[in-house]
């Protein structure tokens, strides 16, 4: 075990191990908010990460004082892999060796649609993870009842499983339309719900930021921010920014690792050309992610078959921008409902340029009818209302736990 300044355990709280492998997107912040929080409320925690130099180095940079009050082992890869069955195993091995009461995933989606697959025919997890599994599960899209596919009814068939036979410590959603719509059915089960959150301080002055960026003062800036991932939309904004006219006050920035894909860096390299966009093509650190959200006018979310939410929607309504996103999932009916921006019809490039044209265009009354509406749903998606609603289900938690084996309930529920 590598450890890092280890504090003494604490009697009353629970050892908790989180698990978490990767480092792209959201998964830092939320490792971060769960740490911070945890530690300020008097938990023992041991972190598995992949500490390898590159991703741990992205940790270190943003945890740095935290990880001198933490344990920190290596994700376990021998059990089997991060793959299928291997998940679980892994998140098992690891809380064998921190020694850990619970073993807690920020992303729980990493092991989810394996886990619930393999309960659905009577494989259960290792035996040392009943009932002290739990974690954040941002897209567990088999719990909507509308959702009648194969592949989901196999997934809740699992889910059902694993509830009744008291695998889970606490699961945390942060969907509020999916917490509200399984919590009706299933009242006493031990599922929360997680606002996402945006992070804390998250103001920066936007002339100094536009000027920092060397942003034109003439355009509204459309930020397009993250992984980009093609199911993110880059192509279908690029495509879109191409098709409008030239003279058109929209300026592109586009932020975070490129992709190796030939055709966007063409369609980047001729808006750039044209005094259009510019590319910051790296990791993006906490602070000047702060700036770029300041800077911006407006946030572009174009993603494609996206059923959750997003941390860039989270961020953009911590700076008070409004959106233009695709009219699907969680992050369509987000905007719908609190009116943070427009949509458009998903995948098309006509209608995503038809909203950036009519934002690029939008009267200062337009535009701060849609900033106040991200500023009265920002305090929804605090950092203080994370830390509530986390620590909030922690507390729920039997304590203390013991080392209690119970059998394979899988063969007698239905």
């Amino acid at each position: 075990m590598m450890t890092m300044n280890k504090t003494a355990r604490q009697s009353a709280r629970a050892h908790v191990l989180l698990y978490e492998p990767r480092t792209e997107g959201h998964h830092p912040a939320f490792l971060k908010y769960v740490t911070e929080d945890l530690l300020a409320d008097g938990y023992q925690l041991t972190l598995a990460i992949d500490l390898r130099p590159e991703p741990f180095e992205r940790i270190r940079a943003e945890m740095t004082d935290l990880l001198k009050q933490v344990s920190v082992i290596a994700v376990d890869n021998t059990s089997g892999g991060l793959t299928g069955s291997g998940k679980a195993a892994s998140v098992a091995s690891s809380l064998a060796r921190a020694g850990a009461d619970l073993a807690f995933l920020d992303t729980f989606d990493e092991i989810g649609s394996a886990v619930m697959r393999r309960a659905a025919v009577g494989l259960m997890p290792p035996a040392n993870l009943r009932g002290r599994l739990g974690g954040i599960y941002h897209r567990p899209r088999f719990l909507d009842a509308s959702d009648r596919s194969p592949k989901s009814w196999i997934k809740a068939v699992g889910f059902r499983r694993l509830l009744r036979g008291g695998w889970f410590s606490h699961l945390l959603l942060v969907d509020p339309y999916l917490y509200e719509q399984f919590k009706s059915r299933h009242s006493d089960a031990p599922v929360f719900y997680l606002p996402d959150a945006y992070p804390e301080n998250f103001a920066a002055d936007r002339e100094q930021a536009r000027r920092h960026f060397s942003l034109p003062a003439d355009k509204r800036v459309f930020l397009f921010y993250g992984i980009p991932h093609r199911r993110k939309g880059l192509p279908l904004a690029i495509e879109a920014m191409l098709a409008m006219p030239a003279d058109t006050p929209a300026f592109l920035i586009c932020a975070g690792r490129q992709p190796e894909d030939a055709r966007v860096a063409a369609g980047v390299a001729r808006l750039t050309s044209q005094g259009r966009a510019c590319v910051i093509d790296r990791y993006v650190t906490t602070q000047e992610e702060k700036q770029l959200f300041a800077a911006a006018d407006v946030v572009l979310l174009p993603y494609r078959r996206h059923y959750g939410g997003s941390g860039v929607l989270v961020r953009a309504v911590g700076a008070g921008v409004p959106v233009i996103a695709s009219d699907e999932g969680l992050l369509g009916r987000f905007v719908r409902d609190h009116s943070l921006g427009l949509l458009f019809r998903s995948g098309d490039v006509l209608t995503l340029k038809s909203a950036i044209e009519q934002i690029a265009r939008a009267s200062a009354d337009e535009m701060f009818r849609w900033q106040a509406a991200a500023r009265a749903l920002a305090p929804h998606w605090s950092r203080q209302a994370f830390r509530d609603a986390l620590l909030g289900s922690f507390h729920t938690l039997s304590q203390p736990f013991t080392d209690e084996v119970h059998s394979d309930e899988a063969t007698v529920i239905g």
